[in-house]
């Protein structure tokens, strides 16, 4: 029992260490609320700034990308508890980005500023749409399956671990990557944006979609199958199109139950 408590209480430090860099990370790109933002801190050469800011991001990219690969889930699972392996997942990607909001350089340099204040006011609210869309699509999955808490929860209740399903709960039905989409919409709705913002917001939509596009969803098609690719052909990536929700039924027509990883819709 002592170490399933042990477990169940890692789980929940890593959950409350993505929370903080979560509420972080939009301090950091708004400018609001926090010591340090994205156009804040050490100043140094625009091009060290920049290759120390590509590196930051590209870091982010392979560890986040290298983690979340079946392979590497199989190979690290034989070093720790399966229960363990998303919070050990969410923990790792917490700290990534937090060296990188630590270490990130400014490149203060306007591309644009929005003085109308109807258009500022409306950039804004988009903004917080994007980042109420990303926490909302995680719950349109499983938001504690996502972050590893039903898995130290279960552990720690010698419950067995479900299978989360494949579902197109909620905005899934209309856009089959809402919470990626609510991440873009909220780096690039910026009244002022600047070069060390567009850097962030270019090389954070460039591997969204790239990586949604080579690993994520063949891994979900390898996972899923005929169904997947089903929905692939009924439901945009990115752009939501004007239609009628999209049942998991009609991806199903016999009404198979296929499992599905939850967490590959929040990459990985």
């Amino acid at each position: 029992m002592s170490k399933r408590i042990t477990v169940f209480l890692y789980g929940v430090l890593c959950y409350v260490a993505f929370l903080l860099v979560f509420l972080y990370a939009i301090g950091f790109l708004t400018g609001v609320g926090v010591p340090k933002t994205i156009n804040s801190g050490a100043t140094t050469s625009a091009a060290v700034a920049l290759v120390i800011d590509l590196l930051l991001l590209g870091l982010f990219a392979v560890q986040h990308t290298v983690m979340a690969r079946p392979a590497f889930k199989r190979a690290w699972t034989r070093l720790v508890p399966p229960s363990v392996e998303r919070s050990t997942f969410v923990l790792a990607s917490s700290a990534v980005l937090a060296l990188l909001f630590w270490q990130w350089r400014p490149l203060p340099a306007a591309v644009w500023n929005v003085g109308n204040p109807a258009g500022r006011d409306l950039l804004w609210i988009l903004c917080g749409v994007g980042w109420t869309t990303v926490l909302l699509g995680s719950f349109m999955i499983s938001h504690t399956h996502l972050f590893g808490l039903s898995q130290v929860w279960n552990r720690m209740l010698s419950k067995p671990q479900p299978e989360p399903r494949f579902q197109t709960s909620w905005l899934y039905g209309y856009v089959r990557h809402p919470l990626m989409l609510g991440f873009i919409v909220a780096f690039w709705a910026i009244p002022r944006m600047t070069v060390g913002h567009l850097v962030f917001a270019a090389a954070a939509t460039g591997y969204i979609v790239v990586g949604t596009q080579l690993f994520e969803e063949k891994d979900l098609v390898r996972y899923i199958g005929e169904p997947y690719r089903a929905y692939q052909h009924k439901v945009p990536a990115f752009f939501p199109r004007t239609g009628r929700h999209v049942r998991v039924e009609e991806l199903l027509p016999q009404a198979e139950k296929v499992g599905q990883h939850a967490e590959a819709h929040g990459r990985g």
